[in-house]
C-alpha cells in the first residue's frame, strides 16, 4: 500500500479544494429546512461549486451495479439511508436527518466532506445518533498524529460509537485523497484482522478523508434497486460525518472546515 506524502504546495492546493467543499456544506446546512427538496439542495451545491471554478467529483461517477452514472454533485441520504442517496423531489420533513456528502476538484486536487443535518424537531434517539457520530469524527481528529497507527485511532472511534449502543458501518470506510477522490489507504472506523495485518503508520503530509457512518441499530447495510442508495438493513436511522485532514507535525489540519 503506497500512501502519497504531499508537499507544502500540494497541501495548499488541497486546502483550496477543501475550502470549496466546506463552503458548499455550510450553505446547505442553512438551506436544509422543512419543505426543501434534496434536488434543490443539489442545485445550490452546483451553483456554489461553479462559482468557485471547481468540478463536482460525484457527478458522472460510474457504478457497474447501477443503471446510470451518479447524477448529482452531492449525495443526500435521509434517515435510514446511509450514503449515496440520489437527490430528487422528496421534501425534507420535521424529524428527518439528512446526510449530505460533497466532493470537488479544484486545480487538479480534491476535497471531500460530509455532514448530517437535523431538520425541525428531532426525536431523542436520532439526536443522540447525530451527536455520537459527530463526536466519533472529533475523536479521530484529536487522535490522529504522526507516529500513531491507524488501528489505535479506529479502535477509539469504534469504542465511542458502540459504547453508545450504536452500530459502526463496515462496508464503507474512509480513504486517502489527493489528485483522485479515492486513493490509498483505506481507513476503517473499526478494528478487524485485516487492519491489524496491514496497519497504517501515520506520517506528516498524509491527506486522509475520515468518515464514520454510524447506525442506530445493526451495522449491516444493503443497496437499493437503483444500485446507489445504501440503507440500513433494519430500516433504522444512520448518520455520517466526514472531513479531509492533513497530518501535520503535531496533529492534523481540517481541510474542509465549515467555520
Amino acid at each position: 500500500m503506497a500512501v502519497t506524502i504531499r508537499s507544502k504546495r500540494e497541501i495548499e492546493l488541497l486546502r483550496a479544494a477543501g475550502e470549496v467543499v466546506g463552503r458548499v456544506l455550510k450553505r446547505l446546512e442553512e438551506e436544509a429546512v422543512e419543505g426543501v427538496t434534496t434536488a434543490r439542495l443539489a442545485q445550490i451545491s452546483d451553483e456554489v461549486i461553479k462559482d468557485a471554478g471547481a468540478i463536482a467529483l460525484f457527478k458522472g461517477v460510474e457504478n457497474p451495479d447501477a443503471k446510470m452514472a451518479f447524477p448529482s454533485s452531492i449525495c443526500a441520504s435521509i434517515n435510514e439511508q446511509v450514503v449515496h442517496g440520489i437527490p430528487g423531489q422528496r421534501k425534507l420533513r420535521s424529524g428527518d436527518i439528512v446526510s449530505i456528502d460533497c466532493g470537488v476538484k479544484l486545480n487538479g486536487y480534491c476535497g471531500d466532506s460530509a455532514v448530517t443535518i437535523m431538520v425541525g424537531q428531532i426525536d431523542p434517539e436520532k439526536e443522540k445518533l447525530v451527536r455520537i457520530t459527530r463526536e466519533t469524527l472529533e475523536i479521530a481528529i484529536s487522535e490522529t498524529r504522526p507516529g500513531r497507527y491507524w488501528s489505535d485511532v479506529a479502535r477509539k472511534m469504534q469504542e465511542h460509537a458502540e459504547g453508545a449502543g450504536f452500530g459502526v458501518v463496515r462496508e464503507y470506510v474512509g480513504h486517502g485523497i489527493g489528485r483522485k477522490m479515492h486513493e490509498d489507504p483505506k481507513l476503517p472506523n473499526f478494528v478487524n484482522k485485516e487492519l491489524l495485518r496491514n496497519d497504517l503508520l501515520l506520517r506528516k503530509g498524509m491527506i486522509l478523508a475520515v468518515e464514520p457512518m454510524v447506525n442506530i441499530g445493526t451495522h449491516r447495510t444493503r443497496v437499493e434497486a437503483d444500485g446507489w442508495t445504501v440503507v440500513t438493513a433494519d430500516g433504522k436511522a444512520s448518520a455520517h460525518f466526514e472531513h479531509t485532514l492533513a497530518i501535520t507535525e503535531n496533529g492534523v489540519e481540517i481541510m474542509t472546515s465549515r467555520e
